[in-house]
C-alpha cells in the first residue's frame, strides 16, 4: 500500500512514500477526512499523513453511518492493516480522540501498538456525561452544530447543505454519547492530550483522566479557545506532531 492505493476509508492527500513514520488522523463528529488536508500538506514529505473517511459523509454520504464506536473502531483497524508497514502515530479530535483510543487498543492487542496517541478536545474514555444530542429535533441539532462551530462557515450559512449532513452528525453524536469503554489493559504508548481552556465539552479533570489509560508517558497541553481551538493554534499543534 506504500504506493498510494487507498480504500474508501482512507485519504492520503499528500503521499509521502519515503517518510519514516505515518500519522493517522480521525475526524470529529460530523467531520470528514478533508479537515486534515492542511495537516497532510504541512507535514509531507517528512510524515505520511492518512485521514480516515467515515461512512455517511462527502463521497460516502450514500452509505449508512456507523453509530457504534466499537464497531467503527473494528472497521478502521481492519482497513489500517496494509498501512502498518512503518511506525504509526494516531491523532483524533473530539469523537476522533475516543475512536483513536479504541483503534490503538485493537492495534496493541494484535501486536502492532502505535508509537503515540494524540487525543484532542475529548474527555477520557473512562468518563462520560449523560447527554442525548443525537435525540434532538433537526432544528435543535442544527443549533448545537452552529454553537460548536467546527463546521466550515460557508456550510453553516447554507441551510440546505446543513440539512444534508445532519444524518452524519446525528449518527456520530449517537456513537459518542452511547459509547462506554470496555475492560481492557491501558495502552503502553505515550498519550498527549490537547484541550481548549474554554471547551464546554471537556473539563480539566476529564482531560487529566486520560493519564489512567496508559502505562507510558502522559502529557497535557492547554490551548486558549473553545472546542475547535485547533483551527486557531494549527502551527503549534503541527510543531507538536512533527516533534
Amino acid at each position: 500500500m506504500g504506493t498510494g492505493q487507498t480504500s474508501a476509508w482512507i485519504r492520503r492527500f499528500h503521499p509521502a512514500p519515503d517518510a519514516a513514520t505515518r500519522l493517522i488522523c480521525f475526524p470529529h463528529a460530523g467531520g470528514a477526512a478533508a479537515f486534515y488536508f492542511p495537516v497532510a500538506r504541512a507535514l509531507s514529505p517528512a510524515i505520511d499523513v492518512l485521514a480516515i473517511q467515515y461512512p455517511g459523509r462527502m463521497d460516502r454520504r450514500n452509505e449508512p453511518c456507523v453509530d457504534d464506536l466499537h464497531e467503527l473502531a473494528d472497521l478502521v483497524a481492519e482497513h489500517l492493516g496494509p498501512w502498518l508497514d512503518r511506525p504509526i502515530t494516531l491523532f483524533g479530535h473530539s469523537l476522533g480522540a475516543t475512536l483513536g483510543f479504541e483503534v490503538a487498543q485493537r492495534l496493541s492487542a494484535s501486536g502492532e501498538p502505535p508509537q503515540a496517541l494524540f487525543a484532542s478536545g475529548r474527555m477520557a474514555p473512562s468518563r462520560h456525561r449523560d447527554v442525548h444530542v443525537h435525540r434532538y429535533s433537526d432544528d435543535a441539532l442544527l443549533a448545537q452544530i452552529r454553537r460548536m462551530s467546527g463546521t466550515d462557515s460557508r456550510v453553516l450559512g447554507d441551510e440546505e447543505m446543513l440539512r444534508m449532513i445532519l444524518p452524519a452528525f446525528r449518527g456520530d453524536y449517537k456513537a459518542v454519547e452511547t459509547y462506554r469503554m470496555r475492560q481492557a489493559p491501558p495502552l503502553s504508548c505515550p498519550i498527549t492530550v490537547l484541550t481548549g481552556t474554554d471547551d464546554p465539552e471537556v473539563t480539566l479533570d476529564e482531560a487529566r483522566a486520560w493519564s489512567e489509560h496508559t502505562t507510558g508517558r502522559f502529557d497535557l497541553r492547554l490551548f486558549t479557545g473553545g472546542h475547535f481551538f485547533l483551527t486557531d493554534h494549527l502551527d503549534e499543534v503541527l510543531a507538536l506532531l512533527a516533534a
